[in-house]
């Protein structure tokens, strides 16, 4: 008996998708990501009908995509629209997985800012930050690079958070600072909840600069204060002019402490579950020219042990 596959538009049924699995289930910002992601596809295949995707008319709407899309951009594009592909499928909606292969292409990367310092241009950022006595915004800056924490979780932090004891800092929920009346609210996922371990100097140092906080609220501004993230992102650059180094993000430092780590020598697992990440895929697709590079310097060691052997 032939199966009848589903004649619906391909952009009604994602919408009916995020509708299903991802409204009340995932933050707005990240729902707000989904409904972009369903614009945008509405836009770019207008008339394309369920039973007509296969493996070239995806690719046909990824290679449109691209056409003014950096690489990076349009593979988060292609995550947005796969998973709910890979439902369809399950669901008998497709015959098969028109997602299989795929090839992600983009147009040229502009000119943006560097997405993290090396170890030298580190340095010369954290000996030119205003550390006082009394937490500021500086301190801020100093803390991310040292931990790797995204920006909203950052701002979350506060007393309780601190174990002085084993030196590590607790991550389990993060700030909405999006809204006009910025809240507490969950993690980015579940493998974000995770303990952060730091030096004993910087545990001292916020150890007396925390000490007069209010156990359960932030420690680095007052929660009725609106935080933008371009104004602390154009005082981090500041800092950068000033010392002549590459400009990057606050989020730029996250990536700093990251590429670091590997640098050094630390598994890529361990730095994914320092970062929070979900997996190690991840940390593989937003670190892949560090990875290769040290997979270069891998296959010289090999090469000369190999040498060495009679």
């Amino acid at each position: 008996m032939s199966h009848k596959y589903s004649t619906k538009l391909f952009y009604k049924y994602y919408l009916d998708w995020i509708h299903l699995y991802k409204d009340n289930a995932v933050r707005p910002v990240t729902l707000n990501k989904y409904y972009l992601v369903q614009r945008k596809l509405q836009e770019l295949a207008p008339n394309l009908h369920m039973n007509e995707l296969d493996r070239q008319s995806y690719q046909k709407i990824l290679n449109l995509y691209a056409k003014d899309h950096e690489k990076t951009t349009t593979l988060d594009f292609h995550h947005h629209l796969k998973a709910s592909l890979f439902d369809a499928v399950d669901d008998g909606v497709l015959k098969a997985d028109p997602t299989r292969r795929a090839i992600i292409k983009g147009c040229s990367p502009s000119d943006k800012k560097p997405k993290f310092l090396n170890l030298f241009d580190l340095q010369t950022l954290l000996r030119s930050l205003n550390l006082r006595e009394e937490l500021n915004w500086d301190w801020f800056f100093y803390l991310i690079a040292k931990t790797g924490l995204r920006f909203a979780e950052a701002l979350a932090l506060t007393p309780e958070d601190f174990d002085f004891e084993k030196q590590s800092i607790i991550i389990n929920k993060s700030w909405n600072y999006k809204e006009k009346q910025g809240y507490f609210q969950p993690t980015k996922n579940e493998s974000s909840n995770r303990t952060v371990m730091v030096d004993w100097q910087l545990m001292q140092q916020f150890q007396v600069m925390i000490n007069n906080k209010e156990f359960n609220q932030p420690i680095f501004f007052n929660k009725e204060q609106r935080i933008y993230n371009s104004t602390l992102n154009q005082r981090l650059a500041t800092h950068c002019k000033n010392e002549n180094i590459p400009v990057i993000s606050i989020h730029g430092l996250r990536h700093t402490h990251a590429s670091l780590l590997l640098y050094e020598g630390v598994s890529i697992a361990s730095v994914a579950k320092r970062l929070g990440h979900n997996n190690t895929t991840t940390t593989q697709e937003t670190y892949i020219h560090i990875i290769r590079e040290l997979e270069n310097k891998d296959n010289d060691k090999i090469l000369h042990h190999l040498s060495q052997l009679i």
